[in-house]
């Protein structure tokens, strides 16, 4: 038979094959779920089932090539290879499918192929979300090992599950050795002082707090629970934040802020207690030194024993106590404890009910401690307090409740105490005359007055000043002032202190009848301690010209002068001078002490 005869018949007897298969399998491949298709050798579509008809738009006569041209080098190799291709990924709008081709053999010679879909979008899906949760994973694991703050990562049991290596780094523990251990077992081992993370599976909320590691490190540690979308907490998130030298930084930053304010203490003290001075009239440093004390003393409110001879002004210092305290809009009650009858001291510093004792009012009456309270209660003279009124203060000093003579019921009363006696108490106490536990309560914060006798440099200005004073208050010219009354004074002991000081101003004031004050105005006693040796001889001599008289005068008041002090910085403080000017004349007139 020739060669065209016989390819004509075989393909006459592949569309008869083919055309058997429709015609067999037709209705069975529409009930698969899958799509199915057979091509032939032409790679024409013979069949197409339901799905492939209508998911894959392959219609039978069409070629794959103008339907679904990604399967056509695939059905190439099937026809001439005769084996299987499998995995070919097809997509049709949404949808995605995957491609498996079988050749289809007669008589040991391929006549066809046919192709099986099946729908992996689902599968797809699921991949694409499985490799971006790798990717976020990655990302996740990144940050963590990244991260300068420490991140530990426990299951709901308190199990480590994660450690990053800045937490290795601040905790000092090797990640292995605590990832799938227990939070108790580490807390146990000491690598922790204790666990928030346990904290956390025990309050179900989020914790933080301060910790210290084994190295000194000072951590500042959060755990976050994470719940399930049943409530059941599965993870704990650790934070960990070194705090060590932002401690370090804060502790700096107090003590600057301490000095600071103690800076600006100090700067209003002595403000303050310059305008004070200028008020009082101070001028040696150890006067100085006990006002700026009692300025000090105003903004705290402890008990304060002031200490000195009579007239050194101890009032004074308690006024301004009470000027510069926190009681300054309260008031401050002053009492002399020994202007008080004995038998009137209790009734006069702590009342007392009607009735109390013969010649008590009807109404009763309410003591010093309650009238000032939320003040200052001023006790001058404190030494002569009685016994039995020693021993009612001390309670107050104890407990700050007072009881009135006469009734049994306690008052609470908010008074500060400030005492003052020209007398010795510690000697008092040592001889029995004053109560040694009051004395201490007392003594909590002393102040010493000197008297006027070791205040030199005051002197002159407290002259100065009540002389003015008492003018003004009389309606009379100030008076003038000689230089033997400045020298009788400044070495005068003034026993009397500055009360002594004032008498004497007052008295000369209203006693004058000129408009200068002289040697002989001054009282007998002040004018008893003057030194009637002139203070340098005659000046004049003949023969000398004007500046010769003036070196002798300068050289013989410079060496009396000299010897009457104890170094030149203080006899240039009594001439009014520097100290470099002091030494340059003492070296110019060859002056030797």
């Amino acid at each position: 038979m020739p060669e065209c005869q016989e390819l004509k018949w075989s393909h006459i007897a592949e569309a008869a094959v083919l055309r058997d298969l429709d015609g067999l399998g037709h209705a069975l491949l529409n009930t698969c779920p899958g799509g199915v298709a057979v091509f032939n050798t032409a790679l024409q579509v013979v069949i197409a089932n339901r799905t492939a008809r209508t998911a894959l738009e392959l219609r039978e006569g069409e070629h794959l090539e103008s339907c679904l041209a990604c399967l056509a080098a695939p059905a190439w190799q099937v026809l001439e290879s005769g084996t299987k291709v499998s995995g070919v990924t097809v997509n049709a709008g949404d949808a995605v499918f995957s491609a498996l081709l079988s050749p289809i053999k007669q008589a040991g010679r391929v006549v066809g192929g046919t192709v099986f879909f099946e729908d992996i979008t689902d599968l797809e899906n699921m991949t694409r979300r499985m490799e971006s949760f790798q990717e976020l994973s990655n990302e996740l694991d990144t940050i963590i090992e990244s991260s300068n703050d420490g991140l530990w990562i426990c299951d709901g049991d308190g199990v480590v599950l994660k450690v990053n290596p800045a937490s290795e780094k601040l905790s000092d523990v090797i990640a292995e050795d605590a990832i799938g251990k227990n939070m108790t077992e580490i807390v146990a081992e000491g690598i922790i002082d204790h666990s928030v993370t346990l904290e956390v599976l025990k309050k179900r909320k989020k914790v933080s707090i301060l910790q210290t590691t084994r190295i000194g490190r000072k951590l500042f540690l959060t755990g976050n629970p994470v719940f399930d979308a049943n409530g059941r907490l599965v993870r704990v998130v650790v934070n960990e934040r070194d705090i060590t030298d932002i401690s370090r930084l804060h502790r700096e930053l107090e003590e600057k802020a301490l000095l600071n304010a103690q800076y600006k203490r100090d700067l209003l003290e002595k403000q303050v207690y310059e305008a004070e001075s200028q008020r009082i009239v101070a001028k040696s440093a150890n006067y100085l030194a006990v006002m700026q004390k009692a300025v000090k003393l105003g903004g705290v409110d402890s008990t304060v024993l002031i200490l000195g001879e009579s007239g050194t002004g101890k009032g004074m210092i308690s006024d301004l106590i009470h000027r510069y305290s926190t009681r300054a809009d309260h008031p401050m009650i002053k009492i002399n404890c020994g202007s008080i009858p004995e038998t009137l001291v209790e009734s006069e510093l702590f009342g007392y009910e009607k009735g109390a004792f013969t010649g008590a009012g009807k109404q009763g009456k309410p003591g010093k401690f309650e009238i000032a309270d939320k003040g200052i209660i001023f006790l001058d003279e404190i030494a002569d307090l009685p016994a039995a009124s020693q021993v009612k203060l001390l309670k107050f000093l104890e407990d700050g409740v007072i009881t009135r003579v006469g009734s049994t019921r306690n008052r609470k009363v908010n008074v500060r105490i400030i005492a003052a006696t020209n007398r010795d108490l510690k000697k008092m106490v040592d001889t029995g005359q004053f109560r040694n536990d009051l004395y201490y309560r007392l003594n909590v914060v002393p102040i010493n007055i000197p008297p006027l006798r070791e205040r030199k440099e005051c002197i002159v200005p407290l002259f100065n000043h009540y002389i003015l004073e008492f003018s003004r208050k009389y309606g009379k010219e100030r008076p003038g002032i000689t230089g033997e009354i400045l020298d009788a004074l400044a070495v005068y002991d003034f026993p009397g202190n500055v009360r002594e000081m004032i008498n004497i101003c007052e008295r000369l004031v209203v006693m004058s009848h000129s408009d200068e004050i002289s040697l002989k105005d001054l009282p007998g006693v002040v004018r008893e301690n003057i030194d009637p040796r002139p203070l340098i001889t005659d000046p004049w001599q003949s023969g000398q010209t004007f500046r010769q008289m003036v070196e002798t005068f300068e050289k013989e008041l410079l060496t009396q002068v000299l010897q009457t002090t104890r170094t030149q910085s203080e006899a240039a403080e009594k001439l009014g001078l520097n100290q470099s000017t002091i030494a340059r004349k003492v070296q110019k007139y060859r002056i030797r002490l």
